[in-house]
């Protein structure tokens, strides 16, 4: 049965409407030499079932991906072990098919997890609440910025130069239709001065971004920003990347961060080729009504038994309309599972080791480079910038490296235009072992 209910008389009405002549007239923005004549394509015969899984497996075994290439790659999405038990809980039916908890009376479960989530986020980041998770980090941090000037009443956001410019992008974009200030300072070198980002607070200021360990990897004391940020009435906000960081390091709670945003993509979910991830959101207490999206919360019913419930959703749909924080409608719901669940398997102990792991293995690495390579200065948690001396040698490198099946780092001006190309993101997890850090070595003095 064909579902296409207009007639030849219906598609030249609608031509006509328009002051066409013929359905090709709708493609004239296609430059000619991109159109497809019939049978132009040169297809082969058909093939069976069978043969077509038998000819794409075989092209598929070209591809290179995390799974079989050792993994140094960063910014923002890393290669952490996943264990095989979260895909099998995320993949039950009662989790995998769960929609949004509009009826609590038979949304327990999803509550639940959505509960347990939002409790082992807290106490990770060290904040007093999370809600039920964003999108992810990007917008999340947009949020965040949008957050403090409610809270606050005033329209100028401080954003330091050294946040994933990602993030950084997308929350300007974001404040562009919005009155208000929007200032971008600019570091010097792979590490957040914090100097020249309290020089830029004044009494306008809604909030200040920084991120914490920051875009390069850098770990640094944010007490003078508190400071400053508590002079000036304006919040500060601490996005974050990795969030196992903070099994090791100081949490944002613990630097005292007003809100806390981030990616929740390496607590058990993987790269996924950019996704679906997972943004986490977090902030005071006293802030909670002002936060963006649903916040789970634990009850008890007339008869006393435990239950779960949706206790805040500002969102646009729950009625608030044009009142709503805002306009993101739903929560990653199945990532926040697999993030619970790999919590929960991990416990405090094991997002130690992971973190720590992780942490050691950059420190091996930078402690064996050659002299003609230099890493960013300063404390690093597991990602480092490593500067060549000229570009040829860098992707000299990268080539070397990419025979020895080795994802080595990320060329700096992919994500941000205005670097320099010889430098690059690296980045070292609990995936990467000694043998493979020798390899890198190795790769290193060849391509010198």
């Amino acid at each position: 049965m064909r579902f296409l209910p207009h007639t030849e008389n219906d598609r030249a009405a609608m031509l006509e409407s328009m002051a066409m002549d013929s359905m090709s007239d709708l493609f004239t923005d296609i430059p000619n030499e991109f159109h497809l004549e019939q049978g132009s394509l040169d297809l082969p015969e058909a093939l069976s079932e069978a043969g077509i899984v038998r000819k794409f497996t075989k092209a598929s075994e070209q591809n290179r991906h995390a799974g079989n290439t050792r993994c140094f790659l960063g910014g923002g999405t890393y290669h952490h072990f996943v264990p095989a038990v979260v895909d099998y809980v995320i993949s039950r039916g009662e989790f995998l098919t769960a929609y949004t908890p509009y009826q609590p009376e038979i949304s327990q479960g999803t509550l639940q997890t959505l509960f347990e989530f939002q409790t082992m986020i807290a106490r990770l980041t060290g904040m007093d609440v999370s809600n039920a998770s964003m999108y992810e980090a990007a917008t999340a941090t947009a949020e965040a910025a949008l957050m403090a000037r409610r809270v606050t009443r005033k329209s100028k956001m401080v954003m330091a130069g050294s946040v994933n410019p990602r993030y950084r992008s997308v929350t300007q974009n974001y404040l562009s239709r919005l009155d208000g200030e929007y200032v971008e300072v600019a570091m010097d070198g792979f590490a957040t001065d914090l100097d020249k980002v309290i020089a830029s607070i004044d009494e306008k200021t809604a909030c200040v971004i920084v991120q914490y360990p920051d875009f390069y990897g850098s770990v640094y004391d944010l007490a003078a920003l508190r400071a400053a940020c508590d002079a000036a009435k304006c919040l500060m906000v601490v996005a974050f990347s990795d969030a196992t960081a903070f099994a090791l390091i100081q949490s944002p709670g613990e630097c005292g961060a007003d809100i806390a945003v981030g990616s929740g993509q390496s607590l058990g979910i993987p790269m996924g080729f950019g996704g679906p991830h997972l943004g986490l959101f977090t902030c005071k207490q006293k802030y909670v009504r002002q936060m963006p999206g649903r916040v789970c919360g634990m009850t008890s019913d007339a008869d006393g038994k435990r239950g779960f419930v949706l206790t805040l959703s500002t969102r646009e749909q729950h009625i608030r309309r044009e009142k709503a924080t805002s306009n993101i409608c739903s929560n990653q719901g199945l990532m926040c599972t697999a993030a619970a669940t790999y919590m929960t398997l991990m416990g405090d102990e094991g997002l130690k080791t992971v973190a720590t792991r992780s942490a050691a293995a950059l420190h091996a690495l930078i402690s064996g480079l050659p002299a003609h390579i230099t890493a960013a200065q300063g404390a690093r948690f597991h990602e480092t910038v490593l500067s060549f001396e000229s570009q040829e040698k860098r992707d000299a490198f990268l080539e070397e490296a990419q025979k020895r099946d080795m994802f080595a780092g990320i060329p700096l001006e992919q994500l941000d235009s205005n670097m320099e190309p010889k430098h690059l993101l690296v980045t070292t997890t609990e995936m990467i072992e000694a043998a493979d850090i020798q390899d890198y070595l190795a790769a290193l003095e060849v391509a010198a």
